[in-house]
């Protein structure tokens, strides 16, 4: 890495030399081999918005808010959770802590920010080392525990029954800030190690953990990045053939399709809401006049993960923007309680409306529209269909005479006195012939 520029220098003098020195220094490849972090500080100009969401509550993972007073009573339980794990796997510390010695420099590397006391060099009591084992061992007994079998104390304030049913959400929840993760290097070395080798059995836990239920799993796995790079790969996945549908180059002009109505206003115009076949949230298409939606929950924890896998999205260069893409899609159909409640009538949005078009609406404030060909070729079908001459009118028919009861009676009783006139004129026609 170069070094940094000095301050400017009023007779220019060493800023010149310094400068002529990095240039001599500079590699002869043109291209520069950066750092690739993955756990990223989030700046503030997108934690001012909403600074809670991306601050954990109950437990810290990793060196950006460890030992944080209201955080510092999940400390002891932490120790517990070591001792704990040690003893099940009937090895010293010893092991642990050389194979992650291995890997101490790529697992520094994957922060963006560290504090300088996390950077010297790995002794036997390196802290970041201690840091990494001890949240990791403590990650994997809360996988264990939530998944496997519970071998501690009934009433264990964390890990029991009882414990877990209380704090477990707040932890989950916790798992997946995008400041509070731990490299997953970290989890697969200490599974490799407490399991004789068994590397690959930890991404059977993770599934097993964050989608329990078996029809929401997913194959394909291999290494991610953390826990939060793992949930935004499961949210994602589905069946092989809604990965990724075929890319369409659209033409400029077509870009500038106008924004798609509310979901309220789509339903007035003709178009049917369904259930997508798989929960991807990539799974999103129109035909036909049917929109196809994937299955949502939304709970007091959607809008922190959302929030913080929008922002891994953002910061990291090498993730996707399909998550930030679902969102803004769903930002633009729906806008008050109303059109969740429409939707929430197919099954598609479940949770409470009013919360849920609140989130919606305010997930997608001081966000930067990503480009993603498959929602904008879905949007430019969706406004081709509005544009009709007869869903046109269809929908202005029922905006003038089917938004409500009153309306449509009357609708009746002039089609009604219509008849009448004319069979009227007939019968009148019919005896002046």
């Amino acid at each position: 890495m170069l070094p940094l520029p000095l301050p400017l220098d009023p007779n220019a003098t060493n800023w010149i030399v310094h400068l002529n020195e990095n240039l001599n220094c500079m590699p002869r490849d043109k291209q520069q081999c950066w750092k690739s972090p993955s756990i990223y500080k989030v700046p503030p100009f997108i934690t001012d918005f909403n600074p809670e969401a991306y601050r954990p509550k109950v437990v810290s993972f990793g060196p950006y808010h460890y030992n944080e007073v209201h955080l510092r009573p999940m400390e002891e339980h932490k120790h517990r959770a070591l001792l704990h794990f040690l003893k099940r796997s009937g090895k010293s510390i010893e092991p642990f802590f050389d194979s992650l010695r291995k890997v101490a420099r790529e697992l520094k590397d994957s922060y963006n920010k560290l504090d300088s006391k996390w950077m010297e060099r790995e002794g036997e009591g390196g802290r970041f080392l201690e840091l990494m084992i001890t949240d990791g061992c403590f990650m994997l007994e809360i996988m264990r525990i939530a998944t496997c079998e519970n071998d501690y104390a009934p009433d264990d304030p964390i890990f029991s029954i009882r414990g877990w049913e209380r704090r477990g959400p707040y932890i989950l929840r916790d798992m997946l800030l995008l400041e509070n993760q731990l490299p997953m290097l970290v989890l697969y070395q200490l599974f490799a190690v407490a399991c004789d080798g068994k590397e690959d059995d930890i991404n059977e836990l993770l599934q097993k953990f964050y989608f329990p239920d078996e029809e929401k799993r997913f194959t394909g796995l291999g290494r991610r990045l953390h826990v939060l790079d793992v949930y935004r790969f499961g949210l994602l996945m589905g069946p092989e053939e809604v990965r990724h549908e075929e890319e369409i180059i659209m033409p400029e002009d077509m870009k500038n399709e106008p924004i798609i109505q509310l979901a309220t206003e789509l339903s007035e115009a003709g178009i049917k809401f369904r259930k997508s076949k798989t929960n991807s949230l990539k799974d999103i298409s129109f035909a036909r006049g049917v929109l196809k939606l994937p299955v949502f929950t939304v709970d007091y924890t959607t809008e922190s993960m959302f929030l913080n896998v929008m922002t891994f999205e953002r910061l990291h260069l090498k993730a996707g923007s399909e998550v930030t893409s679902y969102v803004i899609f769903m930002d633009k159909i729906i806008n008050n309680r109303q059109d969740v409640a429409l939707l929430n009538t197919e099954g598609i949005i479940l949770g409470k409306n009013k919360a849920a078009a609140k989130l919606f609406n305010s997930l997608c404030t001081k966000v930067i529209l990503p480009y993603n060909n498959s929602l904008d070729d879905v949007q430019k079908k969706i406004s081709k269909y509005c544009k009709e001459p007869w869903n046109v009118w269809r929908a202005n028919l029922n905006r003038t005479y089917f938004k409500n009861p009153w309306t449509i009676l009357s609708l009746i009783a002039a089609l009604f006195l219509f008849a009448l006139t004319i069979i009227k004129t007939v019968y009148t026609l019919l005896g002046y012939y």
